[in-house]
C-alpha cells in the first residue's frame, strides 16, 4: 500500500515535472487569466494551470474574493509571475483606441495640463497630445481656460505602442461646422430674416456667421444712418439679425443687411420736418452743388448753393463738415428720400400770389441782394420773392461790374418797374429809386418851407397886435 502510495506520488510529481518543462513561457505584456487561490497581506495568489502561481495586488482585485477568476496583464515573468489589472485596463483602452482611430470615431478626452505647443489630454487613462492649433478654430485668446474641460477630440496619429498619440478638437469643430452649414444653407434665400454671430469687423463692413456660413453686412447695410467706422454699430461676438439681400457664386458670396431692422424714418418724415419748418443740424458732407445736413441718423438734407446763407460761399469754415447749421425746410419728398433745406428764410405760402397786390408798379421797397453779375443784381422782396434789377437800371457807369457795387446780403432801395406773377417776374430799378427819392425829398422841403412860412407868419401878427395893445396903455 506504502509502495503503490508513494508510485502515485512519484507519477504525480514526474507529470508537474514534465508539464513545467513542457509549459510555453510567459511573454511580459501577455494577458493572463486564473483562479484566485488564496490571499496573503497584499497579495493574492492565481492557478491559472502553470507550474506556479501568479501574483496580483489585492488591492486590484476590486470586491472580488478566492474562487473568482481573475484577468491581468504580466507585468513580471521568469521564477515569480506577476499581472496587473491596471494594466489589463490600459491595454484595453489602448486597443479601443485603435479601433476608434480606424474608424474615425471620436473620443472623449480631458484636458489635464498646458505644455510646451499644446496641451496634455487623457483619453481612456493614456495620455494624448493635443496641439495648440487643434484645440480650437481661430485664434486662441486664453489656453489656460482649456484646461480642465472634457472636449470630443478625433486622432490624428497613433503609433503602435501608443506612446505617440495626438488628437484633435479643431477637426471635430471643421466637420460639426460643415454638418452645419449644409444645413443653413437651406435657410440662406433672398429675403429670409435669420440670426448671426459678427465674426470679423473690416472698414468696408461686417461678416456674420449665419450657422457655418458667412455672409458680409456692407458698411452702406448697417445702418440707415451714415457711418465711418462699422465698430460704432457693431461687435465681435454680437449676435445681430439680419434679411439675406443677394446669394451668389453657388452661395460663396452671400449679401447681408441689418438696417431694414431698424425703423424707416422716412415714413413720417412730413410729420417731423414740415415744410416753412426749422431745422437744426450737423453738416455732414459737401458736393459741389451744395452742402448735406444731417437732421438725424438716417436722414440727410440737402442745402442747395443757391440756398445757403447770403454772401456765404462753400469754403466758408461756418458750414464745413461738422459744423452745426440752421435754417428752413424748403421740400419733402418721402418717394425719392429727399428733403430739400434752405439756409435762408422761406415762404410758408406762394407769395406771388397776392405780389401784384402787395408790390405795384411805381412802388418804392427795401430788398436784399441775392447775387449780381449779368443780366444784372436780383433782390429777394421776401422769402420766395425775387426781382431782377436789370444792368441798364443800376445807373453804374458802363462797364461797370455790377458784382462790385451790390455785393450778397446788401440792403438796397428800389422802385417797381413792372410785375408778371403769371411769369413770376419782377422788374426793379435804382436809378428810379433815386430819382423818386429827390423827388420826394424836393417835396418834402417844399412842405416844410411851407409850414415854416406859415409858422412865421403867425408869429407876426400876434407881435403887431402885442404892439397895439401895449400903446393903448
Amino acid at each position: 500500500m506504502t509502495e503503490s502510495r508513494e508510485h502515485a506520488d512519484a507519477a504525480t510529481f514526474a507529470e508537474a515535472m514534465e508539464a513545467s518543462l513542457n509549459f510555453d513561457p510567459i511573454e511580459q505584456g501577455s494577458v493572463l487569466a486564473g483562479t484566485i487561490v488564496s490571499i496573503s497581506g497584499d497579495d493574492a495568489f492565481v492557478s491559472y494551470g502553470g507550474p506556479s502561481e501568479a501574483v496580483i495586488a489585492a488591492g486590484e482585485l476590486e470586491g472580488l474574493n478566492i474562487g473568482d477568476v481573475v484577468e491581468g496583464v504580466v507585468v513580471e515573468s521568469g521564477a515569480q509571475v506577476r499581472i496587473s489589472r491596471k494594466m489589463l485596463a490600459g491595454r484595453a483602452s489602448l486597443e479601443r483606441i485603435r479601433q476608434a482611430w480606424a474608424s474615425s470615431i471620436p473620443v472623449e478626452g480631458k484636458v489635464t495640463a498646458r505644455n510646451k505647443g499644446g496641451f496634455d489630454v487623457t483619453v481612456g487613462g493614456m495620455r494624448a497630445f493635443c496641439p495648440l492649433s487643434q484645440i480650437d478654430l481661430g485664434k486662441i485668446a486664453d489656453a489656460e481656460a482649456y484646461v480642465g474641460q472634457t472636449f470630443e477630440f478625433r486622432i490624428i496619429e497613433l503609433s503602435d505602442d501608443g506612446r505617440k498619440f495626438v488628437v484633435s478638437r479643431s477637426a471635430i469643430l471643421k466637420e460639426e461646422a460643415a454638418a452645419r452649414a449644409v444645413e443653413a444653407r437651406k435657410t440662406i434665400v433672398p429675403g429670409a430674416v435669420l440670426s448671426g454671430t459678427v465674426r470679423s469687423i473690416m472698414p468696408f463692413g461686417a461678416f456674420v456667421d449665419l450657422g457655418g456660413v458667412d455672409g458680409l453686412v456692407h458698411v452702406s447695410e448697417l445702418s440707415r444712418r451714415r457711418i465711418n467706422d462699422p465698430k460704432e454699430i457693431v461687435q465681435l461676438g454680437q449676435e445681430v439679425t439680419v434679411t439675406v439681400i443677394r446669394v451668389e457664386d453657388d452661395g460663396k458670396r452671400i449679401s447681408l443687411s441689418m438696417k431694414d431692422q431698424e425703423p424707416d424714418p422716412w415714413e413720417t418724415i412730413a410729420d417731423r420736418y414740415p415744410v416753412g419748418s426749422e431745422f437744426s443740424g450737423r453738416v455732414a458732407r459737401g458736393a459741389d452743388f451744395g452742402i448735406f445736413v444731417e437732421l438725424e441718423p438716417g436722414i440727410d438734407g440737402l442745402v442747395h448753393v443757391s440756398q445757403l446763407p447770403l454772401g456765404v460761399k462753400q469754403d466758408d469754415e461756418s458750414i464745413a463738415v461738422g459744423a452745426h447749421v440752421q435754417g428752413w425746410v424748403r421740400d419733402v419728398d418721402t418717394k425719392k428720400k429727399r428733403v430739400s433745406l434752405a439756409m435762408r428764410e422761406v415762404a410758408t405760402s406762394d407769395p406771388w400770389d397776392d405780389a401784384e397786390v402787395n408790390y405795384p408798379a411805381g412802388k418804392l421797397v427795401e430788398g436784399v441782394v441775392e447775387r449780381a453779375g449779368q443780366p444784372g443784381v436780383f433782390v429777394r422782396l421776401e422769402p420766395g420773392l425775387t426781382g431782377l434789377i436789370p444792368v441798364s437800371e443800376l445807373g453804374l457807369p458802363p462797364g461797370s461790374d455790377p458784382a462790385k457795387a451790390h455785393q450778397p446780403g446788401g440792403k438796397v432801395i428800389v422802385k417797381v418797374l413792372t410785375i408778371d406773377s403769371k411769369r413770376k417776374r419782377i422788374a426793379l430799378s435804382t436809378e428810379a429809386a433815386k430819382g423818386a427819392a429827390d423827388r420826394n425829398e424836393y417835396l418834402s422841403y417844399v412842405q416844410e418851407a411851407k409850414q415854416q412860412a406859415v409858422a412865421a407868419e403867425g408869429k407876426s401878427a400876434l407881435a403887431l397886435a402885442l404892439e397895439k395893445a401895449l400903446q393903448k396903455r
